[in-house]
């Protein structure tokens, strides 16, 4: 009766609601994995990690002005919609509106000092108009959360895994016949265009335009400070991903910079599988509290916990193991990011019960969520500069040993520029247990979807996986067309035969078969 009763406290459809994301979120992963490895290629082959470099950090300040202009209300929007008892419509044009008031503030501050986004590298007349791409992001954001609460998860699938990695990927192809210095940047800003436009459309279509929609200044006032604390912590949670990158612009050259851009977007691919369950599982979330079922809501951080784990380590086993053959695809140079593409493979894996948690800790205790966030990215910063001084330190040393190879120039050591990555699988790791222990005593119920079959899965498919990399005479296409499915399938077949129960295979069940 206790295993019926847990099944029950959510519900099946709360549990097919949650599956019918998950399936849509893993088909977004891959679409948007065979969209972004083609940018990569580009961009690496093409415009060259110097450019690359100018780019990562230019484009990571933008998208962090973006996330501060949605204003909480990418996560927010859905709890404002369960509680109002306004139009729906209303409530949505107010929080855009919101957003591009706070999109004209943030654009105008970068526009008034470019030299925040490029600090080490000379300004044209282009790069003051790069800032005007935030009203795109945050517009889409905050359009596809209103979307997502109605269910259309869809719309997030084609905005952001289908048109906007395709739309940067065929422009930087075409802009660099025409500038290798602008054409990716030019080509960010289209995706950008893209991207909103493609999530205002289905907006229009599902809420209808602003009909006797009439802006509140008051409510509008209300509605900024309420969700300040979701700003700060969806700032940080972004921020946490972007610092390392940040970091390394202070202490290392544009080419270090491009390498480890490299790795962390090939990282952050699956790090998309635990963000984008966000719009699925705050309603959920938001209607299970407002009937105060707090079991049903650990239940559903549970399950969602354990789908995010289990597909964290099986993406970061086989992206990581034959880790050189991942980044040789983008050019010989980037070889040397290897080693942080595998730290940032093990800190999204880490950090997927922190994000799973806060997803209900934003509704339950927002400010104290919000702490531990501010709390985790201050110790990160301060731990990636002593990682950084700490490997330069080391380096005579590794070097005399014949470890690695002396660098003449600081600014140009690969092995040092791995000190963010580790400051930031250490940080999420810190961050993973204090959210996690918070929210079980905020809702009196376990939370974390830890299974001991994760381990043994891990264990036999990366040691496949490992094998393929042995064997003589393995070359690069070798290891990624035989390792790489090798990896995920021995993975997946642990976990379904070992670590599933029924609630997990709703995972893998069409909508009409769960309904009968």
């Amino acid at each position: 009766m206790s295993g019926a009763k847990a099944i029950d406290a959510t519900g099946p459809g709360d549990i097919e609601t949650l599956a019918k994301g998950g399936r849509t979120n893993f088909l977004g992963f891959l679409l948007r994995l065979a969209a972004r490895l083609p940018f990569l290629f580009i961009a690496g082959r093409w415009y060259g990690a110097d450019a690359l470099g100018r780019f990562a950090y230019a484009t990571i300040i933008v998208e962090f002005a973006g996330q501060l202009a949605t204003m909480g209300l990418k996560r927010g929007l859905a709890q404002q919609l369960a509680n109002t008892k306004r139009d729906p419509s209303s409530v949505v044009w107010d929080g855009l509106l919101v957003g591009m008031i706070a999109s004209v503030i943030a654009a105008g501050v970068l526009m008034a000092m470019p030299q925040l986004m490029f600090p080490n590298s000379e300004i044209n007349h282009r790069d003051y108009l790069l800032p005007l791409t935030i009203f795109g992001w945050a517009g889409s954001d905050i359009a596809l959360a209103a979307l997502a609460y109605r269910g259309d998860i869809g719309a997030t699938l084609k905005a952001r895994s289908l048109i906007e990695p395709w739309v940067i990927s065929i422009a930087a192809f075409g802009l660099a016949w025409y500038s290798l210095r602008d054409g990716l940047i030019m080509a960010y800003a289209i995706s950008a265009a893209a991207a909103f436009a493609a999530s205002l459309y289905p907006l229009l279509r599902t809420y209808g335009r602003p009909r006797g929609w009439r802006p509140e200044p008051i409510q509008l006032s209300r509605t900024a400070l309420k969700n300040l604390p979701l700003a700060g912590a969806d700032a940080i949670e972004w921020g946490s991903r972007r610092l390392d990158i940040a970091m390394l612009g202070l202490f290392f050259a544009p080419a270090i910079v491009g390498i480890y851009y490299v790795a962390q977007q090939v990282a952050s691919l699956p790090q998309k599988l635990k963000t984008s369950f966000d719009p699925i599982l705050g309603p959920v979330i938001t209607q299970n509290l407002a009937e105060d079922n707090k079991k049903a809501v650990a239940k559903q951080v549970r399950q969602v916990g354990f789908w995010i784990i289990a597909a964290q380590i099986g993406i970061a086993l086989a992206l990581s193991i034959p880790g050189k053959a991942v980044m040789g695809l983008v050019g010989p140079s980037f070889v040397g990011g290897t080693g942080a593409l595998a730290v940032l493979l093990a800190a999204e894996a880490i950090a997927a019960t922190a994000v799973v948690s806060e997803a209900a800790l934003i509704y339950v205790a927002p400010w104290r969520n919000l702490a531990i966030s501010v709390a985790m990215i201050v110790l990160q910063a301060a731990l990636s500069v002593a990682f950084v001084y700490l490997l330069r330190a080391l380096l005579p040393a590794l070097a005399d040993a014949g470890w690695v190879k002396p660098r003449p120039d600081p600014r140009e050591d690969a092995i040092a520029a791995a000190g963010p990555a580790i400051a930031l699988m250490v940080g999420l790791g810190l961050a993973a247990i204090a959210k996690a222990l918070l929210l079980r005593r905020m809702l009196g119920a376990r939370v974390n979807g830890w299974r001991w079959s994760l381990i043994w899965a891990a264990l036999i498919a990366g040691t496949l996986g490992w094998g393929v990399t042995r064997l003589p005479h393995s070359f690069e296409w070798f290891e990624l067309v035989v390792g790489v499915p090798l990896i995920l399938g021995t993975f997946g077949a642990i976990i379904w035969f070992k670590g599933f129960n029924q609630d997990d295979r709703a995972l893998f069940r069409s909508h009409e078969a769960a309904a009968t």
